[in-house]
């Protein structure tokens, strides 16, 4: 008989740090039916006590995150009471940050969020990315950090987004078949240019479900395997022309392929420091 599983995430801020860390433990069990309990925003006496009800409906693991000690205090005598266990999963960086710092945590809630001039430059950076997406903007495309190129459904645009949510600013231009690449492209030397490739198979798969969904049954050499390995080739050729560094994006995430892209940065980096 199948069973399902409770977890409740309990958050004094946004509930973003809980969600994220779920989720990628969560990612590591296979075939477990897994129901998530957000509970953000938890400020208050009543809003603990809301939260607490749900969890002594449905029982299970509570993970959470509460600077206010006196809410925090509550939680975990409550989840005593039900038998369930409570981790705050702070409480162990806090802890040894503590230890390595020599000063005591300042229990402020929703720090992380504050808008101060780190918040305003991933913005700047952002809106940055969005106005050299696709090729556009090419003129004022030595101001990237980063200069994602490839053939088109190489995942350009969403590595670059993913990029610029990280504060690196990035840019995208495409490699369109026989067409030369924008000269802006070829003489940036500011930027790191990285060349993004999928395998000729994949990329065709990726085309087509594209076409599908914009309604778009014929077949053209975008989607021709024959021509898609032409195509492909080209590009990893010209790369190794410009000795740009190149990745393979094939069967990797959007999160890998910048993780990827920003090993290649921080690389690039450590000679010039």
């Amino acid at each position: 008989m199948d069973h399902k599983f409770h977890v409740h995430l309990v958050s004094d801020s946004t509930g973003e740090t809980l969600n994220a860390m779920a989720t990628a433990a969560l990612a590591q069990f296979e075939d477990v039916d897994v129901m998530i309990h957000p509970y953000a925003l938890v400020r208050s006496e009543f809003q603990l006590g809301r939260a607490l009800d749900h969890i002594a409906i449905m029982p299970g693991l509570v993970f959470f995150t509460l600077a206010n000690t006196a809410l925090r205090e509550k939680l975990l005598a409550r989840c005593i009471d039900l038998r369930v266990r409570a981790i705050d999963i702070l409480e162990g960086p806090v802890m040894a940050l503590r230890q390595f710092l020599g000063a005591a945590e300042t229990h402020k809630v929703g720090r992380q969020h504050e808008v101060d001039a780190r918040y305003l430059d991933r913005i700047e950076v952002l809106n940055f990315t969005i106005a050299h997406d696709d090729g556009q903007s090419l003129d004022s495309i030595d101001g990237a950090e980063v200069i994602l190129t490839g053939a088109s459904r190489t995942s350009k645009t969403p590595t670059c987004v993913y990029l610029a949510i990280r504060g690196v600013r990035a840019a995208n231009v495409p490699l369109v078949p026989r067409m030369p690449p924008p000269q802006q492209l070829l003489d940036a030397r500011t930027p790191l240019v990285v060349g993004l490739w999928v395998s000729p198979d994949r990329l065709v798969q990726v085309r087509r479900n594209r076409l599908s969904t914009m309604g778009e049954q014929r077949d053209t050499n975008y989607v021709d395997l024959d021509a898609v390995r032409a195509e492909v080739a080209a590009t990893r050729q010209l790369f190794e022309r410009q000795g740009w560094p190149m990745i393979d994006v094939s069967r990797r995430s959007i999160e890998e392929t910048a993780a990827a892209v920003m090993n290649l940065l921080n690389e690039r980096r450590e000679p010039r420091e």
